[in-house]
C-alpha cells in the first residue's frame, strides 16, 4: 500500500498543464473512435476483445505462467496487423465520414433560399406520389441528388432522363412492373434513372429500433445517405409508412405536410461562411434522438 501511495504521489508531482492537454487529446481521439463505431457490429467485437484482454492480464498477473505469458507476448504484436482486416468495414465507413466533412457544414450555417419553380413543382410531385404510394401500400425508394455525384448508381439502373411527374413515379413503382424493384434517382426536376441498386447500410441503426418492419429499401436508403449527401425517401410496402434518410439518420412516420416541409428544408440548405457552424455541427454529431419516439430523427 505504501508503494502504491508513493507511485501516486510520484505521478501527481509531475502533473502539469501539458499533462492535462495530453489526456484531453487522448480522450478526444477515443471519443471520436467510439462515435464512428457506434451502431455497428464492431462494438460487440470490441467488447469481446476488451473482456479477453482483461481476463488474460488478470490471469498472467495473479498466476506465474511462463509458457502462456511467452505465448501472449509473442502473438500480441501480430494482432496489430489483424485489426485492419477485422475492422475493415468500420474503418472504411469512418474514413468516408471524415472525407465528407464538407457535407457536415462545419464552416457554414443553415439558411433557406427560394426554390426555383421547377424544383418546387418537382418536390410537390414527389411528395404527392409518396403519399399515394403509401395509401396503396406500394413500396418505393426515391433518391434525390444534392451536391454529390451519383453517376455510378445511374449506370447500374435504367437511364430515363424524363420529366418528373406524380403519374410517372406511380407507374414506375407499380408492383410487378419492370422498374419497380430498385431506386429512382432524381436530379432537379428530372428522373435520371430507375431500378438503380443502392449500397446497403453497414450500421446497426435499424436493428436498434423497436419496429421490425424495415427491409432492404430502408437499408438501401440509409446506405446511400451514409456515403453521400443525397436524400432518400422510402415508402414501406408492409406498413405504408413514409421515411426520409439523410446523412445516416432516419426520419420516420411522415405525413404529407411534414414530408414536403422536410424535403424543402433539405433542398434549400445553403452554405454561408460562419464560424458558428462548427459548434452547430459538433452539437448535431453528438446528439442522439430517442428511438422509441415515432416521427423523430434516428441516427
Amino acid at each position: 500500500m505504501q508503494e502504491l501511495i508513493q507511485n501516486i504521489l510520484f505521478v501527481f508531482q509531475r502533473f502539469n498543464w501539458f499533462s492535462v492537454l495530453d489526456i484531453l487529446l487522448v480522450s478526444i481521439v477515443f471519443a471520436l473512435l467510439l462515435y464512428l463505431l457506434r451502431d455497428t457490429e464492431a462494438v460487440t467485437l470490441l467488447r469481446g476483445i476488451f473482456l479477453v484482454v482483461i481476463g488474460i492480464t488478470i490471469l498472467t498477473s495473479l498466476v506465474n505462467l511462463p509458457a502462456f505469458s511467452w505465448l501472449v507476448n509473442t502473438f500480441t504484436p501480430a494482432l496489430i496487423f489483424a485489426i485492419p482486416v477485422i475492422f475493415a468495414p468500420e474503418i472504411r465507413r469512418a474514413l468516408e465520414r471524415v472525407g465528407r466533412l464538407s457535407n457536415l457544414d462545419i464552416f457554414s450555417r443553415r439558411g433557406t433560399n427560394k426554390l426555383s419553380v421547377q424544383v418546387e413543382a418537382a418536390l410537390q410531385a414527389t411528395a404527392r406520389a409518396a403519399v399515394q404510394l403509401s395509401q396503396r401500400r406500394h413500396g418505393a425508394l426515391i433518391v434525390i441528388k444534392r451536391r454529390n455525384y451519383l453517376d455510378q448508381y445511374y449506370k447500374n439502373g435504367v437511364i430515363l432522363n424524363a420529366e418528373l411527374s406524380t403519374k410517372l413515379l406511380l407507374q414506375i413503382f407499380y408492383p410487378n412492373t419492370p422498374l419497380h424493384d430498385g431506386a429512382v434517382i432524381i436530379d432537379g426536376d428530372r428522373i435520371m434513372a430507375a431500378a438503380c441498386v443502392m449500397p446497403l447500410s453497414a450500421s446497426g441503426v435499424l436493428n436498434a429500433l423497436p419496429e421490425r418492419s424495415f427491409g432492404l429499401r430502408h437499408r438501401a436508403a440509409l446506405g446511400i445517405s451514409e456515403i453521400s449527401d443525397a436524400i432518400a425517401l422510402v415508402v414501406s410496402e408492409e406498413t405504408g409508412s413514409i421515411s426520409i434518410a439523410h446523412q445516416g439518420r432516419l426520419i420516420r412516420h411522415l405525413d404529407a405536410d411534414r414530408l414536403l416541409n422536410t424535403l424543402q428544408a433539405f433542398i434549400t440548405t445553403e452554405r454561408r461562411p460562419d464560424p458558428k457552424g462548427l459548434i452547430h455541427t459538433l452539437k448535431n454529431l453528438f446528439t442522439r434522438s430517442d428511438p422509441e419516439q415515432p416521427g423523430e430523427l434516428h441516427e
